[in-house]
C-alpha cells in the first residue's frame, strides 16, 4: 500500500524519466514489413511428371529373309543416314542377277535380228518381190521382240534391287540403341534386327490433368525445373492434343527443350506449368500468409494508429485460391485495399502496435 511520502516522490519525478519510461514503451514495438494486397490475373500452377521422347526412332528390318554375313554396328555406334549397318549373303542373289542379265542381253540381240528383217522385208516392196503376209508377220515378231526385250529387263533390275537389299543402311541419323542380330543368323522381314534413336530431335511430354484444358493459351508458360537443383528454364509449348484419355483424364502436352539442357530419350523430366487465367484475383505474398493444425488460415491486416508511423493489427481469417510462385491467390477475407504483414509476424497479438522495419521510433 502506498503511502502519502510515496505518493509525493512519485509526483516529484523527473519530466525525463517519464518520457524514457515512454521511449522505452515505444521501442517493445515489433518492427514488420507491410506488403499491399494485389489484384491481378489469376495465376495456376500445375506440378508436372514427363519424359523427354526422340521425335525419330526407328526399329530396323530387313526386306527380304537371309543370312547376316556382316554386321557393321554395334550398340552405342552413332551413324548418319545412310551409313552401312548389315550385309546378306547375297551370293545367290548374284547369280540370279546375272542370269537376268543374259537374258536381257539375248533378247536385245533378237530384237536387232527382228528389226533387221523387217527392214529388209521393206526394202524389197511388199507384193512384188515378198508377200505382204511375209512382212506382217516379220513386223510381228518385231513387236514381239520387243515385249522379250522389255520383260528381261524388268527381271534385271528386279535381281539388281534384290541384290540392293542385302545390304541394310541406316533410314535415319542416330545412336544404336538395341540389336537383336548376330553374324550367321537367319533373319525374316518384319523382324526388328536394329534401333536406331536420333538424340539430336527431342521433345518433352507431360501427361495434363483435362481440367487445364480449357485455360491452356499463348500465355501459358512451363518451366522446366527438376534437371538439378539450380537449374531451372523455360520450355516451348509445341502442341497439345485436345484429346483425354478416358482412363487417367488427361491429355498430351509436348515441349521443346531448352537448348542449354543436356536430356537424353527416356530421362525423366519435372516441370511446372504455369496458366494465366481471364478472371482478377487478389493475392498476397507467401510469407503473409499463416497456417494453424487445425486448418485455419489467416492474415495480419495493418491499419494506421493514431501515432504517426505506428499500425494496428487485426488477424484476419481468409480463404485461398491457389498459389503460384511467391503469390498467394485470396478468394475470401480480404478486399484489395489492406496491408498484410509480411515479415515479423511470427508472433504478433491481436491489437499489437507495430512499425516498419528500418523506421526511427
Amino acid at each position: 500500500m502506498l503511502l502519502a511520502s510515496d505518493i509525493l516522490r512519485l509526483w516529484q519525478m523527473p519530466l525525463w524519466t517519464l518520457t524514457l519510461v515512454s521511449t522505452m514503451a515505444s521501442a517493445d514495438r515489433p518492427r514488420v514489413v507491410l506488403d499491399k494486397v494485389t489484384t491481378g490475373p489469376f495465376i495456376e500452377e500445375i506440378a508436372l511428371n514427363g519424359t523427354a521422347t526422340a521425335l525419330r526412332r526407328s526399329d530396323v528390318s530387313v526386306s527380304i529373309p537371309g543370312l547376316v554375313l556382316e554386321r557393321m554396328v554395334e550398340i552405342g555406334d552413332r551413324v548418319e543416314q545412310g551409313d552401312p549397318l548389315l550385309r546378306l549373303d547375297d551370293e545367290l542373289a548374284h547369280f540370279e542377277h546375272d542370269r537376268a542379265a543374259a537374258e536381257t542381253r539375248e533378247a536385245e540381240s533378237r530384237l536387232a535380228e527382228a528389226r533387221r528383217l523387217v527392214e529388209e522385208a521393206r526394202s524389197v516392196g511388199a507384193g512384188r518381190n515378198i508377200a505382204a503376209t511375209e512382212v506382217s508377220r516379220r513386223e510381228s515378231e518385231g513387236g514381239a521382240a520387243e515385249a522379250a526385250l522389255a520383260r528381261a529387263t524388268a527381271v534385271q533390275q528386279l535381281q539388281r534391287a534384290r541384290v540392293d537389299r542385302h545390304s541394310i543402311e541406316a533410314p535415319i541419323g542416330g545412336i544404336v540403341s538395341a540389336r537383336s542380330v548376330e553374324v550367321g543368323q537367319w533373319v525374316e522381314p518384319g523382324v526388328p534386327v536394329l534401333t536406331l534413336v536420333d538424340t539430336d530431335a527431342l521433345r518433352l511430354d507431360f501427361q495434363v490433368p483435362q481440367r487445364a484444358l480449357a485455360t491452356l493459351n499463348a500465355a501459358s508458360t512451363l518451366s522446366i525445373d527438376s534437371l538439378s537443383d539450380t537449374i531451372s528454364a523455360l520450355a516451348d509449348i509445341a502442341v497439345w492434343l485436345p484429346v483425354t484419355d478416358d482412363r487417367s483424364r488427361t491429355f498430351l502436352l509436348r515441349a521443346k527443350p531448352p537448348e542449354n539442357l543436356v536430356l537424353v530419350p527416356g530421362m525423366a523430366v519435372s516441370a511446372t506449368l504455369r496458366l494465366v487465367k481471364d478472371e482478377q484475383a487478389l493475392s498476397v505474398h507467401r510469407d503473409a500468409v499463416n497456417r494453424y493444425p487445425e486448418g485455419r488460415i489467416t492474415a495480419w491486416v495493418a491499419r494506421p494508429a493514431d501515432n504517426e508511423g505506428v499500425y494496428t493489427v487485426t488477424e484476419q481469417r481468409i480463404q485461398l485460391a491457389g498459389a503460384a510462385g511467391d503469390q498467394v491467390f485470396v478468394s475470401e477475407g480480404l478486399n484489395g485495399s489492406e496491408l498484410v504483414v509480411s515479415r515479423g509476424n511470427e508472433s504478433l497479438r491481436e491489437g499489437a502496435e507495430v512499425v516498419l522495419a528500418g523506421q526511427e521510433q
